[in-house]
């Protein structure tokens, strides 16, 4: 069975077309290209603070404990919001549904951070980091370490708050496009 196996998956790699030769090494564009395929929730990151008020949109954010409760997000060190997150040390991660597609792109892109804001509801937890009121979920954090890793800081952060909404679908971005989940 194992011989089997083994000659299958040994046939896929050669049907495979992006395989890359160089072993050892992966482009920027494989790897790009590569994460394209990892669907991801797709979240506003908000805070506030001495630094000011800031947000941006991510889908680098994940679980890294339940005990105590701990997510990471990944922050560029080049992105204009950087030193207001390193400086005010906390954030909400917002969890966009799939009616939220216009303000990942407010977010996402060169809009001042007044009208960021002036779009959606907002409110505050225990950090004072904004919440968006209809978000599908919503982080309320402190960040209790980080670690530059390549372009990025990786954010350690752990939730104080949380505040979840209805049974909405969250919005995804999956091969360069937004996506929508639904049940299976």
């Amino acid at each position: 069975m194992n011989a089997k196996i083994s000659q299958q998956l040994a046939q896929q790699l050669e049907r495979c077309s992006t395989i890359n030769e160089d072993v050892g090494h992966v482009d920027q564009q494989m790897f790009r290209q590569g994460m394209s395929k990892l669907a991801a929730a797709v979240n506003v990151i908000t805070t506030d603070g001495h630094a000011g008020k800031a947000g941006f949109t991510a889908s680098a954010v994940c679980s890294v404990s339940d005990s105590p409760p701990t997510l990471l997000v990944c922050l560029n060190r080049s992105a204009s919001v950087y030193e207001t997150f390193k400086t005010n040390q906390v954030l909400c991660v917002n969890t966009l549904n799939a009616q939220q597609q216009h303000l990942s792109n407010v977010f996402g892109g060169k809009t001042p951070m007044s009208a960021r804001f002036a779009e959606g509801k907002w409110r505050t937890l225990l950090t004072q980091a904004p919440v968006l009121e209809d978000a599908l979920v919503s982080f309320d954090c402190r960040v209790v370490q980080s670690v530059s890793i390549g372009s990025h800081d990786v954010l350690f952060c752990q939730v104080k708050a949380i505040r979840q909404q209805s049974e909405e679908n969250a919005l995804v971005y999956f091969n360069r496009s937004y996506c929508e989940t639904q049940s299976m």
